[in-house]
């Protein structure tokens, strides 16, 4: 692959100021996971090369670690000695993406949904001409048996069984908890794809991604906090609703190697850490 280096959209100066911005959380996440700064320093210097190797050769010429040397800033004793194997993106582990699967044509699938578009708490099980979770695992995979998969969710709290033997999901199939693999998986796949998209529109001379956030200064924490649930309440709606039109369309989808995500961030604060506010106008979207 061929990278040619594009016009710069920052000085130095001003990318290392907006470096330190971007990467705060995550040096917060670092230091609350325990994870010190040379084994962090070792993550980037090893990303470093990784990139360059593979998205900043010359067409025609193969990378050697001299050029890698010289754009990365890394010594080439450094470089020739971490330049090996792969660094690829974690993949949801299969019962997870299975989980997700069978959550995503609950939540989808006219047939199990209520009047509100809402998931429907479902019997155990049925006959051939009804509507259950045994026939929901069953439009989803034929590898496993629809108790499997039960007493997976009610172990991990995705679903839960009323008096009346009715499956109900529950919000933990929705946000997982803490230290759940799917929780770390969708961090990780979710920030990448959010930063890979703005920074294509950085880069690029038009931009290609949509990427837009309305946002607005030195308001109350009341208003603040009607704001994000409001945002909130908007947001799922409009996810639901993506994910409906996605899972009546993948059925005639001829398959391939492209991805598809459409993703929504809320966030609030009551008020702007030091030296890290901007001002801006009371009550002006930005």
């Amino acid at each position: 692959m061929t990278r040619q280096r594009p016009t710069a959209p920052f000085s130095e100066d001003a990318l290392q100021r907006t470096l330190t911005r971007v990467l705060r959380p995550l040096v917060r996440l670092a230091l609350s996971c325990g994870l010190t700064f040379p084994a962090f320093s070792a993550v980037i210097r090893r990303l470093f090369i990784d990139v360059a190797e593979k998205e900043f050769a010359i067409e025609g010429k193969s990378q050697t670690d001299s050029r890698i040397s010289l754009i990365t800033g890394i010594h080439r004793k450094d470089v020739s000695r971490l330049r090996t194997g792969e660094m690829p993106m974690p993949v949801l582990p299969p019962p997870v993406s299975r989980t997700s699967r069978i959550v995503a044509r609950w939540l989808a699938d006219p047939r199990y949904c209520d009047e509100h578009g809402l998931p429907r708490p479902l019997p155990r099980t049925g006959t051939d001409d009804e509507i259950s979770f045994e026939t929901l695992v069953g439009d989803v995979t034929r590898d496993l048996r629809a108790r499997a998969v039960l007493d997976e969710w009610l172990d991990r709290g995705i679903a839960v069984v009323d008096a009346d033997d009715r499956v109900h999901l529950s919000a933990a199939a929705i946000v997982p908890e803490a230290g759940d693999d799917a929780l770390r998986h969708y961090f990780t796949r979710n920030l990448h794809d959010h930063a890979a998209a703005a920074v294509a529109n950085m880069v690029a001379d038009a931009p290609p991604f949509l990427e837009r956030a309305v946002h607005y200064n030195r308001i109350s924490p009341a208003l603040a906090a009607r704001l994000e649930a409001l945002s909130r309440e908007e947001a799922m709606q409009m996810l639901l609703r993506l994910n409906r039109v996605a899972n009546d369309a993948i059925e005639a989808d001829e398959g391939g190697d492209a991805r598809w995500t459409t993703g929504v961030y809320v966030f609030r604060a009551d008020h702007e850490p030091e030296n890290h506010s901007v001002p801006a106008e009371k009550g002006k979207a930005e």
